[in-house]
């Protein structure tokens, strides 16, 4: 006999092989049972068999099921259990969907993406939506009076499922999905799979602050490597983890395709004229509170409109399992640590400002940018040539970049950082002076100077403008903008949540 006694409970045998099946919420109609991975479905205290789902991926993620936590949504804290999960691919990656089930006995989803979380709740919207295919990337759209930028649009399918569940998509069949970012930071999904379709609304999370306990063992959160041949030179070459969709060979430089798997065909690239890092793949470092390790490293040149001198820089790419991806990028004028952005910044009209959270940013570069070096693993399949058109705007907070690329526009903020603090987080102060950069900062007179020494400076700063006018001859190539490129490069298809 069912057991049902415990309020919003209710267990039950697995019709598949007979081990227990729970169901904590009583929005749940769907389970996957832990024993024989059978799909089974609930219809009022009847348990039936629907067909096997399909093995999980290891995705390394700290969370698992019934791990608990708190969440502040409209003013109060309210307790949560995870009981379910789904795993998505999408056109430009995997990610996974946490079920969370509320003390107040609603549902809610906690959303990770390459170490990326999102919290987001059901949203009743007022009339119909648009349909999937009206909604263009880059676009605006108002859902329930409030302005959103479409940042991602496309296709998506279930891969996996474990737990329990409210609804379960049909396995492998793919469904449109739509996700929308606002100015103030919230994130709007729209799941066309359902009919009609289901807006869920929120925005991003850190681990640390949900407070969860229950998560998986540290002996379990290391990252386990898989090893294959390299496809150009046959060298033993080591993947660190399982969001990987290309790296290099350590020992040719080849730059190898993994978005099709292990067990697929592998594609390389041979790369000329190698680029040195100057910080190494594997080092780590505390950076503004978070401990980073270094796995990936890009170089990219840049353009400007109508111009025809080129400026580089670099990226590297930095991983927290908690945190997931950073970019450290190093350009002439500073380092800087920058992350993709969950909300949508808005641009002015003719693009010469935009704001975000509240500041407002000007337009400091705009520019095409192209990636001609690569080392490492990275979360999206990276190719020598890929190209964007970049916007890079700063402000009194900070700075913010959009990158525009194929179907995607990636906005991105972050922080400059000191050339001698990044060489010291590196433990790298003996290489102090290779970290110089033209660190950039406020004009501040030096403690004491009194007013006729600032108007002596300025003067001489003056007279130096005009040797350096007259010796330029008005060619017009000093085009030596290179403050951070992308300011965090490309993001993993809008994070899906």
């Amino acid at each position: 006999m069912p057991d049902s006694a415990p309020q919003r409970h209710y267990r039950a045998p697995c019709p598949g092989c007979g081990a227990p099946v729970e169901f904590r919420s009583a929005q749940s109609t769907h389970a996957i049972c832990p024993y024989c991975q059978s799909m089974v479905v609930r219809s009022g205290e009847v348990l039936s068999r629907i067909g096997n789902m399909a093995e999980l991926f290891d995705d390394h993620s700290p969370l698992q099921l019934n791990a608990s936590g708190r969440i502040q949504l409209d003013g109060k804290e309210l307790p949560f259990t995870l009981i379910g999960r789904l795993q998505y691919q999408g056109d430009a990656g995997r990610w996974t969907e946490w079920v969370a089930w509320l003390d107040d006995g609603s549902m809610a989803t906690l959303g990770e993406d390459n170490g990326a979380y999102v919290f987001t709740r059901p949203l009743a919207v007022t009339g119909d939506l648009p349909e999937a295919a009206r909604f263009r990337v880059g676009s605006s759209a108002t859902i329930n009076g409030k302005r959103y930028s479409v940042a991602y649009a496309g296709q998506a399918s279930l891969l996996a499922a474990q737990g329990e569940l409210p609804r379960l998509p049909a396995l492998g069949q793919p469904f449109a999905m739509v996700e929308l970012r606002s100015e103030d930071g919230e994130v709007l999904s729209i799941d066309y799979g359902r009919t009609p379709p289901q807006a869920e609304r929120g925005r991003a999370v850190l681990l640390d602050d949900l407070r969860l306990q229950g998560l998986k063992d540290e002996s379990t959160k290391e990252e386990r490597g898989r090893q294959f041949n390299c496809p150009q030179c046959g060298a033993p070459v080591t993947v660190q983890l399982e969001s990987t969709k290309s790296c290099t060979c350590p020992a040719c430089k080849s730059l190898i395709d993994l978005s099709g798997g292990l067990g697929g065909e592998l594609r390389a690239a041979l790369q000329d004229e190698p680029v040195q890092p100057l910080i190494a793949l594997g080092s780590r470092a505390q950076l503004q509170g978070v401990a980073w390790q270094v796995v990936g490293f890009q170089h990219r040149m840049g353009v400007a409109p109508g111009d025809d001198e080129h400026f580089g820089w670099s990226e590297y790419l930095l991983y927290n399992q908690k945190r997931g991806f950073a970019f450290l990028v190093d350009a002439e004028d500073g380092w800087s640590l920058v992350r993709p952005t969950t909300g949508a910044p808005q641009l002015a009209a003719g693009g010469q400002s935009a704001s975000y959270l509240g500041q407002k940013y000007q337009l400091k570069y705009s520019y095409e940018a192209e990636t001609d070096y690569v080392l490492g693993e990275f979360y999206w399949p990276v190719s020598r040539g890929q190209k964007t058109f970049n916007r890079d705007f700063a402000g009194p907070k900070g700075l913010l970049s959009m990158e525009q690329g194929p179907g995607e526009i990636t906005w991105s903020s972050g922080d400059r950082l000191a050339s001698d603090a990044v060489a010291q987080a590196f433990g790298l102060q003996g290489r102090r002076q290779q970290f110089q950069r033209d660190d950039v900062g406020p004009f501040v007179a030096a403690k004491g100077a009194g007013c006729g020494t600032v108007i002596l400076v300025i003067v001489l700063l003056f007279i130096v403008l005009i040797i350096m006018s007259n010796c330029s001859g008005g060619s017009g190539g000093g085009y030596t903008r290179s403050s951070g490129g992308s300011w965090g490069g490309y993001s993993s298809g809008g994070s899906h949540k």
